[in-house]
């Protein structure tokens, strides 16, 4: 994608659309719909003050054979204390004319399938392009209505960007099932709801966040030392003495110090009701863990030469820095590149 399809600086302005949701903010000729904030569940929902979906509405820029650029405005989507547990888009797939299915499934009464894949896009400063693979399925030409892609890892790598943040940007491909000479052209009935006032605003594109309201959901910090820890008590971080003299390991190896307040995180996380669009599988209940630690250092005996040597040297993670809440067995966010 050219960098000349992006939004410019200068074009944001605002109307208001005669019997729709409120006002419609313009940014770079595509539209964003104005929103409410309401709570919905355990989630912070985000949509056109009705309940069920946190929606942002985004637009394709580009309408190729089988390309399209969805942009989205991310800006103050994500509330502050808040985790991203899950981000769907969903895109409605309009049904194919009877007479084009007809001549298809005679032409390829075997093959009814075209493969919908998205890509996060992101535009680097110096104008080159780069995209990493986030989700791909199936459908069918003799389905329609909305479907479901799970673009969670894309939204994670938008929050790693530095500042200023563009808007989130995914492409949607639809190509052959198959490649090869006799690859049916199946893909190229699979159609999308444009947006605009033809689409009727049912059909646009969605992005539906789902978030955890930290304030509720994650840990509190460190523990009160004046409260014993029960089974109630919400997840922090405890001090814990680690007592280098009385272990076998260090004894004769570490010289300095001779123990460290190592922390430990305890008590229990408050655990979410409402289920997911996307399951994970072996995802297990919400854990007190430590997500954050940082490194010691140590005066150690180092042989060198025949002869011991004292040595300081830096241990990683031996001391708990932040205690967190997180679901047991979830994937781990890939880091984004350079």
């Amino acid at each position: 994608m050219a960098a000349s399809h992006l939004p410019r600086a200068g074009d944001t302005h605002r109307q208001t659309r005669p019997g729709a949701w409120g006002d419609e903010e313009t940014v770079a000729g595509h539209l964003i719909r104005g929103d409410c904030w309401q709570p919905w569940g355990w989630l912070i929902k985000r949509s056109r003050c009705q309940p069920g979906a946190s929606e942002v509405v985004g637009r394709f820029l580009t309408s190729e054979a089988s390309s399209h650029l969805l942009v989205f405005d991310m800006e103050q989507r994500l509330p502050p204390r808040s985790e991203l547990v899950q981000a769907v888009l969903r895109l409605f797939q309009e049904p194919v004319p009877r007479a084009a299915l007809r001549r298809h499934e005679r032409l390829f009464p075997r093959s009814d399938r075209a493969r919908v894949t998205v890509q996060w896009l992101h535009v680097r400063d110096d104008g080159s392009n780069r995209t990493a693979l986030i989700d791909s399925r199936l459908v069918t030409i003799h389905e329609s209505g909305w479907k479901a892609l799970d673009v969670t890892e894309a939204v994670n790598f938008w929050q790693q960007l530095r500042s200023p943040r563009q808007p989130l940007l995914l492409q949607v491909l639809v190509q052959r099932e198959h490649l090869g000479p006799l690859a049916s052209s199946a893909h190229r009935l699979v159609r999308f709801a444009p947006q605009g006032p033809s689409s009727g605003w049912q059909g646009e594109p969605q992005l539906e966040l789902h978030t955890l309201d930290l304030r509720d959901y994650g840990a509190q910090g460190n523990c009160d030392p004046k409260a014993p820890v029960t089974e109630g008590t919400r997840c922090c971080r405890q001090e814990m003495y680690i007592d280098l003299q009385g272990m076998k390991w260090a004894e004769n190896w570490v010289l300095e110090p001779p123990g460290f307040l190592a922390y430990e995180c305890v008590g229990t996380c408050q655990q979410p009701p409402e289920s997911l669009t996307f399951k994970w599988p072996f995802l297990g209940p919400r854990q007190c863990i430590a997500s954050e630690a940082t490194s010691l250092p140590m005066i150690v005996s180092i042989q060198e030469g025949g002869q011991l040597q004292p040595q300081v040297v830096s241990l990683p993670n031996m001391r708990v820095q932040t205690c967190s809440c997180a679901w047991d067995g979830v994937l781990v966010p890939r880091k984004l590149e350079p």
